[in-house]
């Protein structure tokens, strides 16, 4: 079972790594359009990681908190088994092509919503609830803008 300190690891890990997956993949594109939509992508990761990091502060003194313990078995069920959640590194060298390139970046934020989506189930705090939409609607925005591109191409 996770513990709410081990919950919001993953959504900072997640976030982490987002962070430096759009800004390491700007070093293997041309495409100055791109690069600067990355760079902007990237610095809304680190807000929301950052964003994460103040509300595990915030929840050490409430770790028994009842939405956590529900949470952490949900979890384990029906989102972590099998899922990596983008938390690998990127392999660009793999990557072939601009097209691959953006169908990783569509994966990285599909598991990144999967994952709030069932995180926000279980919170009864309306502020944090608020602001956990608002970084999932962020998200969605980045997926779409990754979408328009690759329809574009």
């Amino acid at each position: 079972m996770f513990s709410s300190q081990d919950i919001l690891d993953i959504a900072i890990r997640l976030e982490k790594n987002g962070e430096k997956t759009y800004r390491d993949a700007r070093l293997h594109i041309s495409d100055e359009a791109l690069k600067t939509l990355l760079a902007w992508i990237a610095q809304e990761e680190h807000d929301h990681a950052r964003w994460f990091t103040e509300l595990k502060s915030r929840l050490i003194q409430y770790e028994d908190h009842h939405l956590m313990a529900e949470f952490s078995q949900a979890l384990v069920e029906d989102v972590v088994q099998g899922q990596a959640f983008s938390l690998q590194e990127v392999d660009f060298v793999a990557i072939d092509t601009p097209d691959q390139m953006l169908r990783t970046f569509i994966g990285f934020e599909d598991d990144t919503i999967a994952f709030y989506e069932v995180l926000k189930t279980f919170i009864d705090d309306a502020a944090i609830a608020a602001q956990l939409d608002r970084i999932i609607l962020e998200e969605k925005k980045h997926m779409a803008t990754f979408q328009e591109m690759l329809a574009g191409d």
